[in-house]
């Protein structure tokens, strides 16, 4: 059995406060499984995991940091952060708020810091609310965006792990026809080439095998439906495989999925908006599918789910996808640090 102190030690963000984050971390973690993966630093209020956990019935198996928020000698697996000067439940919130921005932002920049300090392996997050960190005046449009900027990272991609299929997305949270006027040779470029390091760095696959989607039916089909297969995604394409990538396309995506799941012939999808690398994720996997951000020094894995406000406090959360995304955070880690040890 590996000792404790080897174990990967994953931090958690509890995002808005009054969302399912909490729910759903105490229903991941109460599982044994679980807890023996690795340990585990909770960025997120006391208060509100003891609710969660009295909810749901669960006995309390976390210890409180009373003074250094995370020290790695610890024996306890799970601690929750010191956060006790914020009173959450005196202010009754069940929606996007300023306050619950503001909370969240604080636990995710508190991970991603001890992260890049190394006092933690991974990070995994819990959703977050685009209103309430607009609300409370932060300009970023969701956790890839800060993760890039605080990290400082030159590019990042979003990658969806769910089923059979690892998707990589080219464009993320835009409208379609904004997309027209953003669609470059680089937003194609960038996602293969950071899922091919990522894959061999995190994944464990040495010589990676990429499939690239097009953007308009049937690859545009010479031209007839449009010219961006041929103007960008194949200059895309060659310049990755002139760096040395195995990475092939563009394929019409409505038969793309069809191939790559019944050959299992692609290790990746290079997908060129949201809803063509989302539709088939969530077909298959919409309760397990983990997000993960690709391009970045450290290890970030979440949820593939939002807040949930309507059902908070009523037990009706599915933990699955937290459940999924903190076993992949400790396999992320596991083979990195494998691969380091043997380089």
């Amino acid at each position: 059995m590996i000792s404790n102190s080897n174990k990967p030690v994953i931090g958690v963000t509890m995002g808005d406060p009054a969302g399912i984050g909490a729910e759903v971390i105490v229903k991941a973690l109460a599982e044994p499984a679980i807890r023996r993966r690795g340990r585990f630093v909770i960025y997120g209020l006391n208060e509100l995991m003891a609710y969660a956990a009295d909810m749901a019935e669960l006995d309390v198996f976390w210890w409180r940091e009373q003074h250094e928020r995370i020290n790695r000698n610890y024996p306890q697996s799970v601690v929750v952060g010191d956060y006790d000067e914020i009173n959450w439940f005196s202010n009754n919130i069940r929606q996007s708020s300023s306050l619950g921005g503001e909370v969240s932002m604080r636990f995710v920049c508190d991970a991603i810091d001890d992260a890049l300090a190394g006092k933690i392996d991974a990070v995994v997050t819990a959703p977050i609310s685009k209103e309430s960190w607009h609300l409370a005046g932060f300009k970023y449009p969701g956790h890839t965006e800060l993760l890039t900027h605080r990290c400082r990272a030159k590019c990042s991609a979003m990658m969806f792990v769910g089923g059979p299929f690892k998707v990589v997305l080219a464009t993320i949270h835009e409208g379609l026809f904004a997309i027209r006027n953003k669609f470059t040779i680089g937003r194609v470029f960038d996602p293969i080439n950071l899922v091919n390091d990522a894959l061999k760095e995190w994944f464990a696959v040495p010589k990676p095998k990429i499939a690239v989607a097009a953007l308009n039916p049937h690859a545009g089909e010479e031209g007839r439906f449009g010219d961006e297969e041929k103007r960008i995604i194949e200059p895309a394409i060659l310049m990755a495989q002139e760096a040395g990538i195995n990475v092939e396309g563009p394929f019409p995506a409505d038969t793309l999925f069809y191939k790559a799941l019944h050959n299992n012939c692609y290790d990746a999808i290079v997908a060129m908006y949201h809803d063509q690398g989302l539709i088939p994720i969530k077909l298959l996997a919409f309760d397990k599918a983990v997000n993960v951000t690709i391009g970045l020094p450290i290890i970030r894995t979440s949820v593939d789910h939002g807040t949930a406000f309507d059902i908070v406090g009523r037990n009706k959360a599915n933990p699955n996808s937290m459940k999924e995304a903190i076993k992949l955070a400790c396999e992320m880690v596991e083979i990195k640090k494998a691969r380091r040890m043997g380089s």
